[in-house]
């Protein structure tokens, strides 16, 4: 069954670029993941939408793993994911004041 949905279009584009920066080919991800190249083209192409199985498999082949997190914390991941002025920047630190008796998490 086809489904041409934006969201299987975005993951096709992620997929894509994933597979690309890993210099695999389609057939090398496809035969990790144990579908075939057609199948994982498909994929790739967001004109098909993938079992949650298949789509891990696809992500462990390109060295990933797929994650579900709650819909209220996906902008603090995304932001946690934007390259910032500097790059040598933590995304937490563990700075403590006089008045702070335990350290934690500071953005």
């Amino acid at each position: 069954m086809k489904r041409n949905s934006e969201a299987t279009q975005q993951l096709g584009r992620l997929l894509r670029g994933a597979r690309k920066q890993a210099g695999l080919t389609q057939e090398q991800v496809a035969e990790r993941a144990g579908i075939s190249r057609p199948r994982y083209r498909d994929i790739e192409q967001g004109n098909a939408a993938a079992r949650a199985t298949t789509l891990i498999n696809v992500a462990r082949a390109l060295g990933m793993e797929l994650m579900l997190i709650p819909q209220a914390v996906v902008p603090g991941v995304n932001a946690l994911l934007q390259p910032s002025e500097d790059e040598d920047r933590p995304a937490f630190t563990t700075d403590m004041d006089d008045d702070d008796e335990h350290p934690g998490p500071r953005p």
